[in-house]
């Protein structure tokens, strides 16, 4: 009996060490750029599962404020989200006015995201002035999408009721709504190039309208995470010239709650293979090891701090 009482008691006390954690990560829709981005990360954390005992698993959500107040609840462990609605969640501003994501923190700035509008040709849309009485979706309830339009709304003194119909369709439904004529155009927060736009351009003569102007500018001076930005001639059918607009960072982020182990494991795998995790989209084509930590607008998660000190960036 006390050989199997010792027997049990070892049992109890191995199984814990091997036992895996598993992660998830909230992306957004299937033809953005998260959902890959979210893949591409998972492909990398489970290159070493076996040493490291960490499972990562990727899951399609509704953007930024859903993967952020999600990751809140204790529901996703990882989410990518904008800086911009990164920063009104750690400051308790905007869609999070009054409900302060006190345990969210960053993990690493990924890749640029430019807001773009994208409009049908024969909708003579030419600036922002322009979507008055029009169809334009905004984005789906909870999108950092709809968040950034809105934002600019304000800039540039336009109202939702100004629009003739405001949708809230999933970033997904978008190219299709537009080729139907059920919408004139809609705005997309997103690293380029993206499928999305190109299934839109490939059905339907399409024109990327240029964000760009005084109102612009004042955004910038207000809101310093925003910054001026081209989407580059020729990435798109139709669009020969370059673009202007201003976007923000797609910034992976954690809570507090989540194990300095499982953190630390993500940003490795991400920064040892980091070569080979640029050829993965090409929204990464310009990023650096050093730009992972700029626009980075809630701290640093413990984990991610001490790999990047490791590695002899901070």
């Amino acid at each position: 009996m006390k050989k199997i009482a010792t027997v049990a008691l070892l049992g109890a006390l191995i199984i814990p060490a091997f036992t895996a954690e598993f992660v998830t990560i909230g992306t957004g829709g299937v033809t953005g750029t998260y959902y890959p981005t979210g893949g591409a990360i998972c492909r990398l954390v489970n290159k070493y599962k076996k040493e490291t005992k960490i499972r990562c698993s990727v899951e399609s959500t509704g953007g930024s404020v859903y993967n952020i107040k999600t990751i809140e609840n204790g529901e996703l462990d990882f989410g990518i989200a904008q800086s911009d609605v990164v920063y009104q969640a750690s400051n308790g501003t905007g869609n999070f006015k009054g409900k302060k994501a006190e345990k969210l923190k960053s993990v690493m700035a990924i890749y640029p995201e430019l807001l773009t509008l994208v409009t049908r040709k024969d909708s003579n849309i030419n600036s922002i002035k322009d979507i008055k009485g029009k169809r334009i979706n905004l984005g789906n309830p909870g999108s950092g999408n709809e968040a950034t339009a809105l934002t600019l709304f304000d800039a540039s003194g336009i109202k939702k009721e100004d629009l003739k119909f405001a949708g809230t369709l999933k970033a997904s439904e978008m190219p299709d709504a537009l080729r139907d004529n059920k919408i004139d155009g809609y705005f997309y927060m997103v690293g380029h190039p993206t499928a999305n736009i190109k299934d839109a351009s490939n059905s339907v003569d399409v024109k990327i309208t240029e964000l760009s102007g005084s109102n612009i500018d004042n955004l910038i001076k207000k809101y310093p995470y925003f910054a001026k930005a081209d989407i580059p001639a020729g990435m798109y059918k139709g669009n020969t010239s370059n673009i202007e607009t201003f976007g923000v960072k797609a910034v992976l982020v954690t809570s507090d709650d989540v194990s300095e182990k499982a953190v630390y494991t993500v940003v490795k795998a991400i920064l040892e293979n980091f070569d080979k995790f640029k050829k993965l989209h090409p929204a990464y084509n310009n990023i650096t090891k050093e730009s992972l930590l700029d626009g980075l607008s809630a701290p640093l998660h413990k984990g991610a701090k001490k790999y990047f000190k490791e590695a002899g960036l901070l």
